[in-house]
Formats: C-alpha cells, sequence, structure tokens
C-alpha cells in the first residue's frame, strides 16, 4: 500500500479529451507518490467552481480510482452524470485540481496467471493493473455501447469487448467471456487469478464463478465515499467477519471474504 502525504493538494490539469462517451483527466501530480498501487483512489475536487453551482453543488469531492500514474501525472476516467462529475468533465488545461491521495488498498500481485475483467467506468484501475503486469494477460472488457467501449482502446494489445447492444464486439455479458476465459484454463490445467472492477451485479457474477471453480479473485468494490479516510463511515460494506470501511480497508478486497458483491451503496 502507497501512503498519501498529508493533507490535499492542487494538481494544475494538463490535458482533458473525449474518450468515447467518456472523459480522461489528466493532471501534473509532482508531490504525490510515484508509486500509487493499482486500484487504490484519490478524492478529486475542482479547485474553481465547487460548491458554488446550483445549490452550491457539489460539496463533497468524488473518489475515483486512477487509471494510469505516468511520469508525475495522473490518468483518471469519469462519465458526466451529475454535478461532481460534470464540473470535473469541465475543466480545461491550466486550471487546478485538488487531490488528495492514493487511498485506500489496491490489488496485490498475482499468484496465478492474470485475468482482467473490467465492466464500464470499472475499466479505469485495470489499465493501470496492466501497465504493471503486463500485456500478455487476457483483458476482457464489457460496456453499453460502442461510445463506453472506446475507452478499451486506452488498453495494450486487443483486449475482448462486449457490449449490452452489440454496436461493437460481442452481443454478451463480459462474464460470459470469463467462464470461457475460465473453462479453457481448467481444461490446460492453469490457476489464474481474477483481478475485476465494475457495477455490483458483475462483480458478484464474477465473485461466484471465481468460488465455482475454486479460483482467488480480488474485487474492486464501490460504494459512496464522503472522505476517504474513514472518518464518516459511509462505505460501511458486509463481509465474512463484518463491517468494514471501504475507503481504509479497501476498496479492494478478496473475493473470498465476502458472500455477496452485492453490497449496499
Amino acid at each position: 500500500m502507497t501512503l498519501a502525504p498529508f493533507g490535499r493538494r492542487l494538481a494544475p490539469v494538463v490535458e482533458n479529451r473525449k474518450v468515447g462517451a467518456y472523459s480522461l483527466l489528466i493532471a501534473a501530480d509532482p508531490d504525490g507518490p510515484a508509486d500509487p498501487r493499482p486500484g487504490q483512489f484519490y478524492m478529486l475536487a475542482a479547485e474553481q467552481g465547487w460548491g458554488a453551482g446550483e445549490g452550491e453543488r457539489p460539496y463533497l469531492p468524488r473518489a475515483f480510482s486512477f487509471a494510469r500514474a505516468r511520469e508525475g501525472q495522473l490518468w483518471f476516467l469519469l462519465e458526466d452524470i451529475g454535478p461532481g462529475t460534470h464540473r470535473l468533465a469541465q475543466l480545461e488545461p491550466g486550471e487546478n485540481l485538488w487531490l488528495t491521495g492514493p487511498l485506500g488498498i489496491g490489488f496485490e500481485p498475482p499468484t496465478g496467471r492474470p485475468i482482467l475483467v473490467g465492466g464500464g467506468i470499472g475499466t479505469a484501475p485495470l489499465l493501470c493493473l496492466q501497465d504493471q503486469i503486463g500485456p500478455e494477460a487476457p483483458v476482457l472488457l464489457g460496456f453499453r455501447s460502442a461510445p463506453h467501449a472506446e475507452a478499451a482502446s486506452l488498453f495494450t494489445g486487443d483486449p475482448q469487448v462486449t457490449t449490452d447492444d452489440g454496436s461493437i464486439g460481442r452481443q454478451a455479458l463480459v462474464t460470459e467471456l470469463l467462464r470461457e476465459e475460465l473453462d479453457r484454463r481448467t481444461a490446460d490445467g492453469g490457476r489464474p487469478t481474477i483481478f475485476s472492477c465494475g457495477p455490483p451485479q458483475m462483480l458478484e457474477a464474477v465473485r461466484a464463478m471465481c468460488a465455482e471453480h475454486d479460483i482467488p479473485a480480488q474485487l474492486a468494490l464501490e460504494s459512496g465515499m464522503a472522505c476517504g479516510f474513514g472518518a464518516c463511515f459511509g462505505c460501511v460494506v458486509p463481509t465474512k467477519k463484518g463491517y468494514i470501511r471501504l475507503c481504509v480497508d479497501g476498496p479492494v478486497l478478496p473475493a473470498d471474504q465476502l458472500d455477496t458483491a452485492l453490497a449496499p451503496h
């Protein structure tokens, strides 16, 4: 786990470009750690125009897993779906971003051949994980539509893609690709490690499938985070050993610690 410097810091925006349905926000972070672990996250807020819009929204920072850390820069993939992400999607080069992090516990190194499984915006932490472990690992990605699937172009190699509407790739759930991959690995006698991030329904399907095959998996869960460092108890989720705060005990958890990944948000 990489520890965050004390307090929040200003990071100038270097680039903000569209990647299909998403925005790729790149900020310089020369004062932050150069080695955040894939799966860790940052709390983000714009320096200007935050808490000053209609109804003074947005007010609280937003939690984002970083997509890439490279040469003193941090990449974040976001979708404009609410007041917080809308303001972040409007940021232009030269504006500043308040950030705190890296926070939480990220992915651990694989104990077997890795398979990366992502859904939608949950593909972001798998991008930096691929940077770390190399492009040889299979990458399975699921999206709603072709514009969302453009995020697959950020990955090295040739990720396998599904879409809900069949507009690109296979019209299927990404977990169908995972089942096929696991069947092949089982036939070959291999025992992979699954790394996954995405919507709760997808993560639950991954968890159940890995339990069925007795295969280790690490799941990056999502929950509402108001503070990011365990003070507010807003991101509490149930595990087999009791409730935990996802921001300090996660967001990445071993799948076998969970009875379900359908945790309340």
